[in-house]
């Protein structure tokens, strides 16, 4: 059954899943260092199997906490996360969000089984009304001055300590996205949600069953490289790796993400190094060009919807997006043995 997550995402791969996993075929292992909405993890279309390892990170603290909360406590999450769409609350629960990161980032880089459920609820809310990037990023004029939101003058009058929120309308189209988008669909019981908000037992059946599917992953909050070392692979046999990194800045709008500016070096010399070992199957996307990999094969693709065709005109960027998949990568209706 095909799950998605509950909350809009820039840089999504549920498009092209079912490519990455013809490639990967079925290895008993797989990590995904970058996780963000989990669409490829979701996508995945094999039999649940408990002998299967499967093992996710991400650097945003909220974005771990949130399949964390949900993996452990899914009515929780849904409760929070149930809320009409209200202009006043979002930019209240946006300045408490940013307020909450960092002492949650350091709790959940301590303690693999930390998680705040109320954050998680709060968070996604908030991802499903906001429109654009910047979302919980500290960034904006906006500030927390006892107990009232005001704006920070460029004199500093209000004070230049703290981090800032950017003030936007909620989403209020038909396409509105994640827990409050018009229509859901939950297998062939999906039911039609009137305006733009989904019923309580259909978000809690939701959450469910994406709790069910996670139950056996392992959700690590941190540096990408901290699951791509040899314990967390090749030791546990086959590998299946996907990397969807942020993509290089001067490639792509770089407030949308966390970007280390050596990021795209850093992966293409790990895949260099690590591509030609037998038990690593290796997906890697980026944008035409970012990557230079030798004897490795590239899937050309385009986005079809979501934010990429946002405004008035289409982004531009839709027709570069690649796939690098490495030599141990199947080929095209290439028999799995490990099946």
């Amino acid at each position: 059954m095909s799950l998605k997550a509950p909350f809009p995402y820039f840089g999504g791969k549920s498009a092209i899943a079912a490519v990455v996993w013809e490639a990967l075929g079925d290895p008993p292992n797989y990590v995904e260092p970058f996780l963000g909405s989990g669409a490829v993890l979701l996508g995945r279309p094999h039999e649940e199997s408990q002998q299967r390892l499967e093992t996710v990170n991400d650097l945003d603290g909220l974005i771990c906490n949130f399949w964390r909360a949900l993996q452990a406590e899914p009515e929780t999450v849904a409760a929070w996360a149930d809320w009409p769409a209200n202009e006043n609350d979002l930019h209240a629960r946006h300045a408490w969000l940013v307020g909450q990161k960092d002492s949650l980032q350091t709790q959940l880089e301590g303690d693999p089984h930390y998680y705040d459920a109320k954050i998680a609820g709060w968070w996604v809310w908030g991802m499903s009304l906001w429109i654009g990037g910047e979302f919980c990023s500290g960034k904006g004029p906006w500030h927390v001055q006892q107990g009232q939101l005001q704006r920070r003058q460029e004199q500093g009058q209000i004070g230049n300590s703290g981090q800032g929120v950017h003030r936007k309308r909620i989403q209020l189209g038909n396409s509105g996205q994640g827990v409050h988008r018009k229509r859901i669909q939950l297998g062939n019981s999906g039911q039609g949600v009137q305006q733009g908000a989904i019923p309580s037992e259909t978000l809690q059946l939701w959450m469910q069953r994406l709790a069910t599917r996670l139950r056996h992953v392992r959700v690590c909050c941190g540096d990408w490289t901290r699951i791509l070392g040899h314990s967390p692979t090749i030791k546990n046999g086959l590998t299946g790796v996907f990397l969807d990194p942020p993509y290089n800045p001067q490639r792509r709008n770089a407030q949308l993400y966390r970007i280390e500016a050596s990021l795209t070096a850093d992966i293409q010399a790990w895949c260099l190094r690590h591509g030609t070992q037998p038990q690593l199957r290796i997906a890697l996307c980026g944008y035409d060009g970012e990557y230079a990999l030798p004897g490795w094969r590239i899937h050309a693709w385009k986005t079809q919807g979501g934010y990429s065709n946002r405004g008035e005109t289409a982004n531009p960027n839709r027709t570069k997006e690649r796939i690098w998949l490495s030599p141990h990568c199947l080929q095209p209706n290439q028999l799995d043995l490990f099946q």
